[in-house]
């Protein structure tokens, strides 16, 4: 029978143990291992003596072990200690206090969703881990940074197999006081929905000195319907997705506003966050009498936008009657009609009728973009270069920093000791050259520490799967089988991530007799642990989930092929810390990113991948295994067909055998130099610390300046700055570039030669543009490679009018070539594609 009521029955701290409270709030200290250390002895259950979810420890904890705990001097007195320490390490000055002294004082970071930890579920997958480990970066690197989220009742959901391997979602109600949240109190935030006010409540989580703010719109003010907009993470359709991202992007800026902060830098994380630029756009018009355009102006600079989706068909989309529905009154508020809204979300040429694009939307209200990766950079580039389309490819403006990962999160203990004693207390921190200090490391250091991540990983996954088995009805000696699952002495390899049909989860399943001789194989067997959780809309991902499932509960199959359900922090890090492969099989270029193999890396794993996302950057020979992409294949089947025989091949003739000595023994010297050099090589570059680094030293640093410099006066500059964008798109056709000349000459720099550009400017003021002359190396057909951009300046000594003259010179032989072009130039302009402008020569 269900019952109608649920409660929580909670044992009552003692106030000997008030410090352990404290401590379990701030989610910025559950990696410590004095922490985990701490909070392992409330619990006798937990493998290897570790916890990531302190909260959730302590309200599970009996009265009875409280007590005696409390009765302890010694662990009162360390929990007391351990909480001042932690709080006075809050104070301490970091590296963005000691290296930073420019205009950055504070970013807000807008993210749908964080993966933090197990005890605050509010994330689906890869975007939200990411911006979880984005705020501890920044924690740890002192960066001043606050984030702005939603949350969600239910979260995202808790995955259930049926016995045919269906997935089945459950939607647990979440209680705050056992994530680590504390609401705000007195704060209620109005937000205009669909014609009348929506109510939020704010609550707050701690990532040490990081804050994180969570709106929900569950309360009694709000009507019923109103009360379900943050129920559950990307649940629902597409009029619940843009009251959620209505809430997060409007609702955030004003929480901002109502505790006092005033961000200089806004990074939309993802097309979500987009709206909330529309507010600050409102609130420029009306604290400061601007026009929308001004206002736009005024805002812009300060604005970060990052795209992770690699893929049209990933990007968040809204159709005009829902724009109508819920922007009528915001256009009406800015002076703006619809048709001018919905133009900032359409690329060139779009149809009538069409969808606004958030991703387009974003870029068109940001001053700087970026993807996750160099090559979703590059995909990036062109999937919207139709925005730019005057420009080279490559001279679309979206950068791009490559994720990272939240190193003291993911790697086990054995092996952060390691990195302690060989690089320093500060390893996560540490340059390059540090970690070249684990070449002092021995062979049987690590084949110790990577057996007793896989013994428990092993361990971890026999109590889980007959845990699962017993949860659906099985009884106790009926799945008895999974306590003989697995084998701690057998090559391991992983794969979990969302049941995309892009990531490929049943690629090696093409050829399952094939699979099945690696599973048997008596010299040198080999072991596959899957997971993943399906988007619940998302029936074609399901299937491929359930294909998964029912091989791995195929007696043939079962003891060797293991898929763990409900993946969530918890799983992923023994998966992390225990396989020896980390497997990924996206279609190249779908991947974005894909961080999950990152942190397999300060485990001791090695990667075996398509180059895809970060791999495509970061793969060597001698660091890991790639799996040959078939990229000339256009039909979807063949091309999976083709690089599941390709993985097969790798498998069998280079990762299997390089895991086995001659004598059927595993780990040999090669395979450990592999991931002594995997680790010193990789483990620098894939830290979220560098990722973060790289955001303000690339992005945040230069917006705020750039912020500083328009708002230096806002009752004129982006007024000016609007109006002279304006007047030089209008006349833009006006320009000409007459004739380009040029003449070789005497040079003591190597060959050079003088360009003379004669421009007619029309309509323009010859301020308003710069001649821009591109030289270097042409290929065969003609094209230059990577050329340098000289500026011709204008030569009033010459007599003929709008000549403008700039002396490039070839610092090596070969075939060299010019190109001209001019582009729009102005002091506040911030990059001249911030218009699209630009006249080539022909």
């Amino acid at each position: 029978m269900k019952a109608i009521r649920t409660y929580v029955v909670k044992a009552q701290l003692p106030e000997a143990l008030q410090p352990l409270h404290d401590i379990a709030m701030n989610l910025g200290w559950l990696s410590d291992p004095r922490v985990q250390s701490l909070f392992a002895r409330l619990s006798d259950d937990r493998l290897g003596g570790e916890t990531l979810d302190p909260i959730g420890t302590l309200y599970g904890a009996s009265q009875a072990r409280l007590e005696a705990l409390a009765a302890d001097p010694t662990y009162v007195a360390q929990a007391t200690e351990l909480r001042d320490s932690l709080e006075r390490s809050l104070a301490m000055p970091r590296w963005f206090q000691i290296e930073h002294h420019g205009a950055l004082q504070s970013v807000a970071y807008f993210s749908a969703e964080f993966g933090i930890a197990k005890a605050l579920p509010q994330y689906s997958g890869g975007l939200g881990i990411l911006a979880g480990d984005h705020l501890k970066a920044a924690n740890e690197l002192g960066v001043p940074l606050v984030g702005i989220g939603l949350k969600y009742r239910h979260g995202y959901f808790t995955q259930s197999l049926d016995h045919t391997g269906w997935q089945r979602e459950f939607f647990p109600d979440l209680d705050p006081e056992q994530m680590s949240l504390r609401e705000i109190p007195g704060v209620r935030i109005p937000i205009q929905i669909g014609g009348h006010i929506v109510h939020a409540r704010a609550w707050e989580a701690r990532v040490g000195r990081v804050p994180l703010y969570l709106l929900d719109t569950d309360v009694q003010e709000n009507l019923p319907a109103d009360r379900l907009i943050t129920d559950r993470l990307y649940g629902g359709d597409k009029e619940q997705r843009i009251r959620q991202e209505l809430v997060l992007g409007v609702g955030g800026v004003r929480l901002l506003t109502e505790l006092g902060y005033e961000p200089q830098v806004f990074h939309m994380n993802e097309g979500h966050a987009a709206f909330s630029a529309l507010e600050r756009i409102r609130v420029m018009m009306a604290e400061h009498e601007l026009d929308f355009a001004a206002a736009l102006e005024a805002i812009r600079p300060a604005t970060l936008f990052t795209t992770h989706t690699p893929v049209p068909a990933g990007i968040d989309r809204f159709e005009r009657d829902l724009i109508d529905r819920y922007f009528a009154g915001w256009c009406s508020d800015v002076g703006i009609t619809l048709d001018d809204f919905m133009a900032l979300g359409h690329e060139p040429g779009s149809p009538e009728g069409a969808e606004m694009n958030m991703a387009v939307l974003g870029l068109r209200l940001a001053g700087a973009s970026n993807g996750v990766a160099e090559l979703h950079g590059d995909v990036s580039r062109s999937m919207f270069h139709s925005l730019w389309p005057d420009l080279p490819v490559e001279e679309v403006p979206i950068g791009s920093v490559t994720n990272g990962v939240n190193a003291r999160t993911w790697v086990m203990r054995e092996m952060d000791d390691l990195f302690e004693r060989h690089i320093g207390a500060d390893w996560t921190e540490s340059s390059p050259d540090r970690w070249a200090s684990l070449e002092a490391v021995s062979d049987e250091q690590l084949r110790s520490i990577r057996s007793a991540g896989r013994d428990r990983l092993v361990q971890f996954a026999r109590r889980r799967v007959r845990q699962s088995l017993i949860a659906k009805g099985v009884s106790a000696s009926e799945a008895e089988w999974a306590n003989g699952i697995l084998d701690p002495n057998v090559l391991t390899i992983g794969f979990a991530r969302r049941f995309a049909t892009y990531k490929r989860a049943n690629l090696l399943l093409q050829n399952e007799r094939r699979l099945r001789d690696l599973l048997r194989d008596p010299d040198r067997p080999v072991q596959f642990i899957f997971a993943g959780k399906a988007h619940p809309a998302d029936d074609p991902g399901k299937r491929i989930l359930q294909q998964v499932a029912q091989f791995a509960l195929d007696a043939r199959n079962r003891t060797r092929f293991v898929y763990l359900d409900d993946y969530d922090i918890e799983v992923g890090r023994y998966l992390y810390q225990g396989v020896d492969v980390w497997l990924n099989t996206p279609r190249q270029p779908m991947e974005a990113c894909g961080t999950s193999g990152m942190k397999v890396v300060y485990n001791g794993g090695l990667n075996l991948s398509i180059l895809d996302g970060w791999w495509a950057e970061m793969y060597e020979r001698d660091l890991g295994f790639s799996i040959p992409t078939a990229w000339w294949i256009d039909d979807v089947d063949s091309r999976d067909a083709h690089e599941s025989k390709t993985l097969f091949r790798v498998l069998e003739d280079t990762v299997i055998p390089a895991f086995h000595d001659d004598d059927h023994s595993i780990l040999p010297d090669g395979w450990i130099d592999m991931i002594r050099r995997s680790m010193i090589e990789l483990g620098p570059r894939v830290e979220s610390n560098r990722m973060v680094r790289d955001y303000v030293e690339q992005y945040y640093e230069p917006l705020a300046g750039r912020r500083q410099n328009i708002h230096r006066d806002l009752s004129t500059v982006p007024g000016e700055l609007a109006e002279w964008k304006a007047r030089v798109v209008a006349n833009w056709d006006s320009l000409a570039i007459i004739d380009v000349t040029d003449t070789a000459v005497e040079d003591l720099g190597g060959s050079a030669c003088d360009v003379d550009v004669i421009i007619d400017a029309g309509r323009l003021e010859p301020g308003d543009f710069e001649v821009q002359v591109l030289h270097g190396r042409v290929d065969m057909e003609g094209e230059l490679s990577a050329p340098t951009v000289a500026i011709a300046e204008r030569d009033d000594a010459v007599d003929t009018d709008g000549v403008h003259r700039v002396r490039v010179r070839s610092g090596d032989t070969g075939r060299h070539g010019v190109a001209v072009r001019v582009v729009p130039a102005h002091r506040d302009l911030g990059h001249f594609t911030a218009l699209d402008c630009v006249t080539w020569a022909k």
